[in-house]
């Protein structure tokens, strides 16, 4: 690579530093993405397990409905829907991981039973409105982690590109011209006494 710089102490001076500089962030950057890494695997697992449990969860939930529709039939379920009264509400509020905003999802379900009178209604219904409660609580966990898969993912990739920049460009680049310096400088230094021996040797004869 030709290196358009002129071999002075100054440039020296600033090749090293802008080299030390460049080994820190790379450090501190390699550093960022183990972190990140680190949790972006936790939260994999954890989100994996979390939709094995969706899935599971509104299975269970269909099937127990479509037992109390056999039981109850459809027309008696859709009046007692009616009836129930279940408002939920989302607090969104965020954490930082490495400098990476990860939201925090707070489900709130406020009722006020009972909804309908116990003469006549099967106990199913009862239970399928827990079950679907529990699918909605696992699918805000589910949501909460997925948008932090996606954030973290971005990041790695944008500090990935850093470090390897750092890694196979800057660092190597400021090591040539660093020793392209020290080289010409020596070089400089060798004539420098050679000349100065050969007037020495000149004044004296």
């Amino acid at each position: 690579m030709k290196i358009n710089l002129a071999a002075t102490k100054t440039n020296l001076f600033k090749v090293k530093k802008n080299l030390e500089l460049s080994r820190e962030g790379f450090e501190l950057l390699d550093e960022k993405r183990r972190i990140l890494m680190n949790e972006l695997t936790t939260i994999v697992h954890i989100a994996e397990s979390l939709q094995h449990d969706v899935n599971d969860a509104l299975k269970q939930a269909y099937e127990l409905m479509d037992k109390t529709i056999v039981l109850s039939g459809r027309k008696k379920i859709e009046e007692l829907a009616l009836a129930v009264n279940i408002k939920s509400t989302i607090f969104l509020s965020q954490k930082k991981v490495m400098g990476v905003n990860i939201p925090v999802i707070d489900l709130k379900v406020s009722e006020n039973p009972p909804y309908y009178s116990p003469h006549d209604v099967a106990f199913l219904v009862d239970e399928s409105i827990l079950k679907f409660k529990e699918v909605l609580k696992l699918i805000t966990k589910l949501a909460e982690k997925k948008i932090s898969l996606l954030r973290l993912a971005k990041e790695v990739q944008k500090t990935i590109r850093k470090v390897n920049a750092l890694e196979k460009v800057h660092i190597p680049n400021f090591r040539e011209n660093l020793k392209f310096i020290n080289d010409r400088l020596d070089e400089e230094s060798r004539e420098a006494f050679s000349m100065s021996k050969l007037i020495k040797k000149r004044i004296k004869s």
